[in-house]
């Protein structure tokens, strides 16, 4: 195992992206406060963007920095935790993807910072944002998505289509067609975009194939784990005014089936 700098550079002496975090934190404490002392005269405020996509040493230096003088804004939504910038380091394990809710809500309890949530989406439509709000246990506490969508068309909400269907209705509506991996799928010969790449975009409607995990949910209302639930509502939320879901049978299901 590389010992010293050789931990973090290459033989050029790039350092390796997995290794920055951890490298920035330990310099931090071996400079004896110097780094966060130049960090305190250089700025003011700090904001960070997409701030779940933080993980393993990104927490310690994010620790230093609040104990610092530097003013420190931090924007993200945790239920759209599906990056990682270190997804095989074990440091902070339990703060990895969706789970770093704790984090901030221990830090809050400390008095180290305030949450402010909002909870408005002005692209899904009012059904697709309540559905939305059932993919995460409710011992998470989030608030109720508040939907500014007023668009109606003639196909609003959320749908289960059998695969007999699938055919008919992509010819229909023209959803963007969603998976998880590209191994999902593949009978019906769409053009798909898998969970994780749609993040950030947006589209009219959205048609998804559903994972095992994901089946379970909709037919029985058992909750997602965090790492899934995250994945699936990213998916969910890319739509303004409606969802399909693929699914035959539809168990305790309560969304309407569409038909041609």
């Amino acid at each position: 195992m590389a010992r010293g700098v050789n931990r973090f550079l290459d033989s050029s002496g790039a350092a390796y992206a997995c290794e920055l975090g951890r490298l920035a934190h330990e310099l931090i404490s071996e400079s004896g406060g110097a780094l966060m002392h130049r960090l305190e005269c250089l700025y003011d405020e700090i904001l960070i963007d997409e701030v779940q996509d933080l993980s393993s040493h990104d927490w310690e230096i994010i620790d230093e920095c609040l104990r610092s003088s530097v003013d420190i804004r931090m924007v993200g939504d945790i239920r759209q935790s599906v990056l990682s910038t270190n997804p095989r380091s074990s440091k902070n394990r339990k703060y990895a993807y969706a789970e770093v809710i704790s984090w901030f809500r221990e830090r809050q309890a400390k008095g180290l910072i305030n949450i402010t949530e909002s909870a408005t989406t002005w692209r899904c439509h009012p059904a697709i944002a309540a559905f939305s709000d059932t993919i995460f246990y409710k011992s998470w506490r989030f608030p109720a998505t508040d939907s500014k969508n007023e668009i109606i068309t003639d196909h609003d909400g959320v749908f289960l289509v059998p695969k007999r269907h699938v055919a008919d209705y992509v010819a229909k509506y023209q959803p963007q067609c969603l998976r998880n991996t590209a191994s999902s799928g593949k009978e019906f010969h769409l053009d798909f975009m898998n969970f994780k790449i749609s993040k950030g975009s947006t589209h009219e409607r959205v048609l998804i194939v559903p994972t095992a995990g994901i089946l379970k949910f909709i037919q029985t209302g058992d909750p997602l784990e965090p790492g899934p639930a995250a994945s699936f509502y990213v998916a969910v939320t890319r739509a303004k005014q409606s969802v399909a879901l693929v699914v035959d049978s539809p168990g305790n299901s309560l969304l309407p089936y569409w038909q041609p």
